[in-house]
């Protein structure tokens, strides 16, 4: 695993074996950004090197050097940050936590990095430390395998490098309480988005719900973090009246969990509740998806994943909101005991629903989940899920949409993840769209037609929060997966989107809560 550490140090000194420094793009080609801290020469030389290369400073572009006079470091890494208009211009977090993640990626291998991006106030160090901490990710897939307990043949050859470099961040903005405080949050929250990550990236024949019980458990036991965990079965499930996850799971030789992670600090400031969404492999049930529909569904489980993460984190960080997780696991699998077109099912709260397409079983566990977490009256309700398709056809595979039944609470939730770097988008859930969801079977039915499919999931989820919480519905079935290869702060994979927001969002609390 990585680390990260702040400096004040001129970048040209720092007994590093990568440096990192920023370029713009001008209408001559590349130029240094400011803040790089170089002497003369070897700017002179780096400019030379990235004419020659025909460098453009555009976002992301990366250019490695080695051999520049005047710095310790054996290779300078130089990484575009666009349109800079000036050498001088600030440029916002977004676009250097990229240029950190992207400049990172191209030299994990190495042991000790500096970074000397252009980072003048404390938000813009703690993106540059966000950005370098998730450009070192890597997927060790020897790690589930090593713990299923066959022996690997070639277990010595398939590691995937190491555990990550030392980074030292160079600070603009000195190295004061505030700033190491930024640094090291954002090597708790990249940590907890690394975990996310890699439970994505686990092949589900290894990641099932009970496994993924044990592996948040052992997750906990490792941790300073003071999260307690229980555990819900299939007999509990069934006993507690949670039909809509019992229903989903029946199908499966792994029977469905709701694993519960809580967070209680000593005075809490306020609550709140995450609930995500944890298919860990959907086939559709009955209703199956065509093959390559299924390609991607070990990935069904991202939004239980998120909740995971940042629960760990905001524990970790000692946030002073209690915070409880709720993880709705099931496997959707078809079978001669599997959930059917027309079957009706009775919710936690008592709801009746029609299940209509087996193949939109995720809001059906969340549906239980929410119940479940409006019993302890949060202040919030955020759920997290890859729920519809729709979602990636209105805003594709790196925006979010967001949900809510309150507008303002909506607009708290997108600005957290502007905040963690994020990119979601608000969506409405318009009342002309309600009757989609009415069925003279029961009290209601879980999916209406395709138009709208996105907003009538959320409408769908509405009805099971309690009076006066305050909810809202992430749908992140885009950017939850990434099929591409690797580009700024996304690795191909599971991206761990979701963690950094939730952590945001809970830290917004103490000023809008009950607002």
């Amino acid at each position: 695993m990585a680390a990260v550490t702040v400096s004040t140090r001129t970048p040209a000194d720092l007994a590093v074996e990568t440096l990192v420094v920023g370029s713009v793009r001008t209408d001559d080609g590349a130029d240094l950004a400011a803040g790089h801290g170089l002497p003369r020469k070897a700017v002179v030389h780096l400019q030379a090197v990235l004419a020659d290369l025909g460098a453009t400073g555009s976002e992301e572009e990366v250019h490695r050097v080695v051999a520049v006079p005047g710095v310790k470091a054996t290779s300078v890494v130089v990484v575009g940050l666009g349109d800079g208009g000036t050498r001088t211009s600030s440029f916002d977090p977004s676009t250097l936590r990229r240029a950190a993640a992207s400049a990172l990626r191209a030299v994990r291998d190495k042991n000790t990095v500096g970074v000397a991006l252009p980072a003048p106030d404390v938000d813009r160090v703690a993106a540059v430390a966000d950005g370098a901490w998730s450009g070192c990710y890597l997927y060790d897939r020897t790690a589930p395998l090593a713990e299923s307990g066959r022996p690997l043949r070639r277990a010595a050859k398939s590691s995937t490098g190491p555990a990550g470099p030392r980074i030292t961040v160079v600070s603009g903005a000195g190295s004061g309480k505030a700033v190491k405080d930024a640094v090291s949050r954002a090597a708790v929250v990249g940590a907890a988005r690394d975990w996310a990550r890699d439970l994505v990236n686990t092949p589900p024949n290894l990641l099932f719900p009970q496994s993924f019980a044990d592996t948040v458990k052992k997750r906990l036991s490792a941790s300073t973090a003071k999260v307690t965990v229980s555990v819900l079965d299939e007999k509990a499930l069934a006993k507690g009246g949670f039909g809509g996850i019992v229903g989903v799971g029946q199908g499966s030789a792994n029977p469905p969990r709701i694993v519960t992670m809580s967070w209680s600090p000593p005075e809490p400031t306020g609550s709140v509740a995450l609930v995500g969404k944890g298919i860990t492999f959907d086939s559709g049930g009955v209703n199956i998806k065509p093959p390559t529909g299924m390609v991607t569904m070990k990935s069904d489980m991202a939004g239980a994943a998120a909740v995971a993460g940042a629960v760990l984190a905001i524990a970790e960080l000692g946030l002073p909101v209690a915070v409880t997780g709720y993880l709705c696991l099931a496997e959707n699998m078809p079978s001669g005991s599997a959930q059917r077109p027309s079957d009706v099912v009775v919710m936690r709260d008592g709801t009746s629903v029609e299940i209509l397409d087996t193949d939109a079983e995720g809001r059906m566990v969340l549906g239980d989940g929410i119940c479940l977490a409006g019993e302890s009256d949060p202040d919030w309700i955020v759920d997290i899920a890859t729920l519809t398709g729709a979602q990636t056809v209105a805003l594709g595979t790196q925006i979010a949409a967001v949900m809510a039944n309150d507008d303002a609470f909506r607009d708290i939730v997108v600005g957290a993840a502007d905040t963690a770097g994020e990119p979601a988008w608000p969506m409405p859930l318009p009342a002309a769209l309600r009757p989609k969801l009415d069925t003279p079977t029961a009290d209601i039915a879980h999916k209406a037609d395709r138009d709208g499919g996105m907003l009538t999931a959320g409408l769908f989820l509405r009805e099971f929060v309690g009076d006066g919480i305050r909810w809202a519905h992430v749908d992140m079935a885009g950017p939850s997966f990434n099929t591409r290869d690797a580009h700024g702060t996304t690795p191909k994979g599971g991206t761990g989107y979701g963690v950094a927001t939730l952590v945001a969002l809970v830290e917004s609390h103490g000023a809008t809560a009950r607002s």
